[in-house]
């Protein structure tokens, strides 16, 4: 059997989720190839896990000062590179084709009439739920970024028949947190403004990882380069977490029961649906701009959360190495009952989930 499976690599959490599905589907008696779009090809980190992996151009999201910024998304994307990269694959060859949201095999896939599934965050937006609520114009663009003929959604909760639990990438066994330290990754504010923000409480200390930074202290603030080892063994020290409302970062956070604010990248709807959705389920703080009086108010009320998720990578790599063939609601109800969240019976019957 021969599998390829696309990455978006726009964002750090597809490449985090679809290492743990790598590691867990090379134990498998199957071929697979990945392939990468979306950032130049020297700006991948840690991408042992996909082997020999291929590269393309893609799409990717323009942003500045904070924001995605759509005229620049339209013109700084080759258009032309990229319909010719969709007509150039060939996936006669291929038993099985998967996309966590990577827009050149999933319009190969169409084009070809060849199965696709779709498997990630995105793909949650795409079917009913009651938590995860868009505009029907924004479901759409979603759909037509990677189209796919089957979709697995990942979620927090249990919210419909298209939704399974999150793949957490678990590195580091979990240790005592030190108090008062935090985890920040912000890669889309600049990096002076977080710093301008975070001298502002020498009280707590704090491992920043961004693009821009070198591995360095300055003020009692600890800089690193994105790294994803490096990231996971601050993660486990860290008390709470201060992110975008990124999926991959908040599922780890919730997984190890760290506190969590989120400040949604402007502009970027699932991000905005993101942080709405964990504020209304009670599992993070939202802060829509970074501030002062906001960050002191989080640091002296913010309660921790836990989820408790199954082995989901496990999980997926045997559905789909067995061929797919269970119907993917019938995947969800059975990850699902392995499931178990604190205080979960609150969150079944706070209005939300009613």
């Amino acid at each position: 059997m021969r599998i390829l499976i696309g990455v978006q690599g726009t964002g750090n959490g597809h490449l985090s989720r679809c290492s743990a599905l790598a590691e867990a589907l090379a134990n498998k008696p199957v071929q697979v190839d990945y392939l990468v779009s979306g950032r130049a090809p020297e700006h991948f980190f840690d991408m042992e896990a996909f082997g020999s992996w291929q590269w393309r151009k893609g799409l990717s999201f323009a942003v500045k000062g904070g924001r995605i910024d759509l005229a620049a998304t339209l013109q700084q994307n080759d258009w032309r590179q990229f319909w010719r990269d969709v007509g150039a694959l060939d996936l006669s060859h291929y038993d099985m084709v998967v996309t966590d949201y990577e827009p050149v095999v999933a319009w190969a896939a169409k084009r070809q009439g060849k199965r696709c599934i779709g498997m990630g965050r995105q793909y949650a937006f795409m079917g009913r739920t009651k938590s995860l609520r868009l505009p029907w114009l924004y479901k759409q663009m979603l759909g037509w970024f990677a189209p796919a003929t089957d979709t697995v959604g990942m979620h927090w909760v249990n919210d419909g028949a298209h939704i399974v639990p999150p793949i957490v990438h678990q590195r580091v066994p979990a240790q005592q947190a030190a108090q008062d330290h935090y985890l920040v990754y912000l890669p889309f504010e600049s990096l002076l403004s977080v710093h301008r923000l975070l001298v502002k409480f020498p009280q707590y200390s704090f491992s920043v990882f961004h693009p821009e930074a070198k591995r360095q202290k300055i003020a009692g603030i600890d800089y690193y380069p994105p790294s994803r080892m490096r990231f996971a063994e601050q993660f486990v020290r860290a008390e709470g977490v201060i992110s975008n409302a990124g999926f991959e970062t908040s599922c780890e956070a919730l997984s190890y029961g760290k506190k969590l604010l989120v400040r949604p990248l402007a502009g970027q709807f699932e991000q905005i649906a993101n942080a709405r959705c964990l504020a209304e389920l009670g599992l993070a703080s939202q802060l829509p701009q970074l501030s002062e009086q906001g960050l002191a108010d989080w640091f002296a009320n913010a309660e921790a959360q836990q989820c408790y998720w199954p082995n989901v990578a496990e999980a997926l790599s045997q559905w789909l190495t067995s061929g797919a063939h269970e119907r993917v609601a019938d995947l969800s109800r059975r990850l699902w009952k392995r499931a178990e969240v604190d205080n979960y019976r609150a969150l079944l019957r706070s209005e939300l989930l009613a």
